[in-house]
């Protein structure tokens, strides 16, 4: 914080030098210093502390599966990771979590497991140990008993190195694969899904992002980051992908599975988040995976009640909130079709016939990565449409492989724009042919 107010101030007697030229001249333009944070909400659009709009485009870092940290460290470092990510233009990584962490940071005395703990847990001793051996030789910082939160405070890092925001997601409590209705992680109340452990999960989160950085001494100058302000973090989401809780036996948690209660559940994690740090910007996510948020945007009753979503209920904090929206629609044959559905499930949003005007963003997506898919309806419709709302999205799924994925270890991922050993694109012809156009129409 010092060596900003130092900046600012050398910045300000910079300026007030006088013109020595005979005749005046234009000021050229100064570029704010990213992340030019707090982001606010005004209307439709994000703005930085500048007062300037802007529009995010990036993709998923998946790190909410069994091991709890972000995947891929075996076969890159965070480094090569994010740089892949900066390569394409795109200026997020939506960063995902497990409540699970936190509960075991609680239970385990205020400290969290170490990276050794965290493998063997998930791939068992042998497989654990040898993965973590490699994670260690990609990434030298690190060692044994370098924590899970520790590998995310270094993806932080680095991302604001390479100048990549982070939107972090709470994408499940239970650390697992994501998502289906029994999974026990689908709705407040279901088997998994403690509320009050998510709201002091999204709580401690929301703390640990903002704490200042502590004055690091060390004789290794290649030790993990030990200071905890990511300062590349913009936002937050409360939860991924909410959803009717099937096949087990928590009837109290399908008993509030509609607007009414979504609505009291929201309130309260955006207050958990916000009561710890008024900077970040707000996800809300909706029903049925996150499909819609109608009677959000157009203003009708939140059923069963009469009670309607008002900005009113987020005192002091109404202009942080954002609407975000998934759609896996890869049948679609008419793009004009699915235009309207996704206006008609959020997107109206983003104009002024919505009886609330919020920043929509599109924060997953995604198809199996080839040689042709991403010509279809459904990915080529997409590539259109957000470029020309200006609006913010993140691909499914950065992800070549996984550490461990509904039981199978290494586990190859199809969907990922990286291959498996993450080391270059898994359909360069998608790339090539969509992706760098889409980011650039997005973000010009």
């Amino acid at each position: 914080m010092k060596l900003r107010i130092i900046i600012a101030a050398l910045a300000t007697l910079g300026s007030a030098v006088p013109n020595t030229h005979s005749q005046p001249e234009e000021a050229p333009a100064k570029r704010a210093a990213w992340p030019s944070t707090p982001h606010i909400t005004s209307g439709r659009y994000v703005r930085d502390a500048t007062g300037t709009n802007i529009t995010y485009a990036g993709t998923n870092w998946p790190g909410a599966a069994d091991v709890m940290i972000p995947e891929g460290l075996q076969y890159q470092s965070i480094a090569t990771i994010v740089g892949k990510v900066k390569s394409l233009g795109m200026n997020t990584i939506r960063l995902t979590y497990a409540i699970q962490m936190i509960d075991e940071i609680y239970s385990n005395g205020g400290k969290d497991i170490t990276l050794q703990k965290a493998f063997a847990q998930a791939l068992g001793q042998a497989n654990g140990t040898k993965v973590l051996n490699q994670v260690l030789a990609k990434n030298p910082g690190f060692t044994a008993s370098t924590t899970r939160l520790e590998v995310f405070d270094a993806v932080a890092a680095e991302c604001a190195k390479q100048e990549i925001y982070i939107l972090l997601d709470n994408h499940i409590s239970k650390g697992m694969w994501c998502c289906s209705e029994d999974d026990g992680n689908s709705w407040w109340g279901d088997t998994y899904f403690n509320t009050a452990n998510w709201a002091r999960g999204l709580a401690y989160m929301a703390d640990h992002v903002s704490q200042p950085v502590p004055v690091q001494v060390s004789d290794h100058p290649t030790d993990p980051p030990q200071g905890r302000n990511w300062t590349a973090l913009t936002s937050m989401s409360l939860r991924n992908e909410p959803r009717e809780p099937k096949g087990n036996n928590k009837s109290s948690a399908r008993a509030t599975y509609n607007w009414q209660g979504w609505y009291t559940f929201v309130k309260q994690g955006a207050e958990a988040i916000h009561t710890k740090n008024a900077d970040v910007l707000i996800f809300l996510s909706g029903l049925s995976y996150d499909t819609y948020l109608t009677p959000v945007v157009q203003g009708t009753a939140l059923t069963p009640g009469t009670g309607k979503f008002s900005v009113a209920d987020f005192p002091g904090y109404a202009n942080k909130l954002v609407l975000e929206l998934h759609t896996y629609d890869t049948s679609a044959s008419n793009c004009n079709n699915m235009q309207n559905n996704l206006y008609k499930n959020g997107f109206q949003a983003l104009t002024t016939s919505a009886a609330n005007v919020f920043p929509v963003m599109l924060t997953e997506f995604g198809f199996q990565m080839d040689a042709s898919t991403w010509k279809g309806v459904y990915a080529s419709c997409l590539a259109t449409y957000l470029p020309a709302q200006k609006a913010g999205w993140m691909i499914w799924v950065l992800a070549g492989s996984y550490y461990i994925r509904s039981g199978i270890q290494d586990y190859e991922e199809g969907w990922g724009l990286l291959n498996h050993d993450w080391s270059g694109w898994r359909s360069p012809s998608y790339v090539n042919g969509a992706l760098l156009a889409m980011v650039k129409n997005t973000l010009s």
